[in-house]
């Protein structure tokens, strides 16, 4: 079986669950990687065959979104090449992490083609959602990777198609320990906030991950720490708790290991808004920002006896079984309704920086 793994390169999770996946789909054929986007800080430790620039986000260093800079990201004439090039139509089985070329290729050729991941949890109108919705991020979340078939990866089973989180093996093996630190990664923050944050807290100490960093430097009780796989895992499995944007992947990797977690949404990341919706679900703390009661909410959070925790195993037999059956059945009629819905983004785009 040829099989067509496409993977959004924005942010680090997408990545880190195509290379959990990657060998078992390799048992059952040969796979080609698409790898999309140039917002990741973690290497692809794969051979990837198709690669573009995609359609990225980026963050400013205020704990937002950087509209301009996604805007600037955006050339319509190189998609619409790359969009007409992809051979989606040369594989058994199309595989889409959140991509927005290879849906629409699909799309466009009427190749079935599977949306796995977290962001396809949100076709379901049961996975949580803050209070106040946003239309253009409901819309983004519903229709950028439009496919035929969906497998949601969530916090919980909200929907009969959606799964637990892919975490990483050097998780599900890690016997985890308490050294008495608080492990931060922020990529919103810039590394001058960081420090200006969480500096005032002498007698607390901190690991803080910064894709500004290049080497480990230590200030009074700060360590600085590149962004790295390995640095990333060993500091997550001893700290005592976390504090981190409210994404998909770390959250789930520190409840797996039953560490507090303190999450703070990229402001104007309506995905992070729902997942710190789902959290808040589950009693996990989370701000919209750091305020001036920071330091009450961080010292309340630390003191709290109860830590949540999560078993989160076995999820990669599921997702290859609902893969397996999705591929079985691939004679099902290819919908002319999703080739009208899977349409251009530029106007989306404009309204989502208004």
């Amino acid at each position: 079986m040829k099989i067509f793994y496409a993977v959004q390169a924005t942010g680090n999770g997408h990545i880190s669950r195509a290379m959990e996946l990657l060998p078992w789909l390799q048992q059952y054929g040969t796979v080609d990687i698409f790898l999309s986007g140039d917002n990741s800080n973690l290497a692809m430790d794969a051979p990837v065959k198709y690669r573009s620039k995609g359609l990225s986000l980026y963050f400013n260093s205020t704990g937002g979104l950087d509209y301009w800079k996604i805007l600037r990201g955006f050339h319509p004439l190189t998609l619409k090449k790359e969009i007409s090039d992809l051979p989606v139509e040369k594989y058994d089985l199309v595989i889409n992490d959140f991509e927005y070329i290879t849906a629409a290729s699909c799309a466009k050729k009427k190749i079935p083609s599977i949306h796995l991941g977290h962001q396809a949890s949100f076709q379901s109108r049961l996975t949580p959602r803050p209070s106040a919705k946003n239309a253009v991020g409901e819309w983004i979340l519903k229709n950028y990777a439009r496919s035929t078939h969906y497998i949601g990866l969530h916090f919980d089973n909200y929907d009969e198609f959606i799964l637990p989180p892919v975490i990483k093996k050097e998780i599900t093996d890690a016997e985890p320990t308490d050294k008495n630190y608080i492990t931060v990664y922020l990529p919103a923050y810039s590394e001058q906030q960081l420090e200006k944050l969480f500096q005032p807290f002498r007698d607390l100490r901190f690991q803080v991950f910064s894709k500004e960093i290049k080497h480990p430097a230590t200030k009074s009780n700060i360590t600085f720490l590149p962004v790295n796989k390995f640095l990333f895992n060993q500091s997550l499995i001893h700290c005592t708790g976390i504090i981190t944007g409210a994404g998909f992947e770390t959250p789930a990797e520190a409840l797996h290991l039953g560490k507090k977690v303190m999450a703070i949404p990229v402001r104007g990341q309506y995905e992070q808004l729902c997942n710190a919706a789902a959290l808040q679900q589950m009693d996990v703390v989370c701000l919209k920002k750091p305020g001036e009661n920071f330091a009450f909410e961080l010292y309340q959070w630390l003191e709290a006896k109860n830590s949540i925790q999560v078993n989160y195993n076995h999820t990669i037999p599921k997702v290859l079984d609902r893969l397996l059956t999705v591929h079985a059945n691939t004679k099902y009629r290819f919908s002319n309704e999703l080739a009208k819905q899977q349409v251009d983004l530029p106007s989306v785009l404009m309204q989502y920086s208004s």
